[in-house]
């Protein structure tokens, strides 16, 4: 069983950043896909960036966000840098592991992100 524990929400105003973090516990692999979506009031959700061995962008989040990841030491972290915030970035953000083997998806409680001007 895998569980995921997010941190690092909170409110910004725009051109802010903030750093989310996503702690995985449970039998996850390097060739795991690891990353972020997010859910805006009224919208779908939608992919925001993944990373195994390279690393994968929304458009709407290139230049501006960079995931990271931890394997060292049995810690399987995600980490998500968001710079230059903008209204738009508003949502819930939700980390998820897909295990290559078998494709199950797993996803975080979800952490909010509230950017204002």
């Amino acid at each position: 069983q895998v569980q995921l524990v997010e941190s690092g929400g909170g409110s910004v105003q725009t051109g802010g950043s903030l750093r989310l973090s996503c702690a995985a516990s449970g039998s996850i692999f390097s060739t795991d896909i690891m990353g972020w979506y997010r859910q805006a009031p009224g919208k779908q959700r939608e992919l925001v960036a993944f990373i195994t061995s390279v690393t994968n962008y929304a458009d709407a989040v290139k230049g501006r966000f960079t995931i990271s990841r931890d394997n060292a030491n049995a810690k399987n972290t995600v980490y998500l840098e968001m710079n230059s915030l903008k209204l738009e970035d508003t949502a819930v953000y939700y980390c998820y592991v897909r295990r290559r083997y078998d494709g199950s998806t797993y996803w975080g409680q979800g952490t909010q992100v509230t950017v204002s001007s």
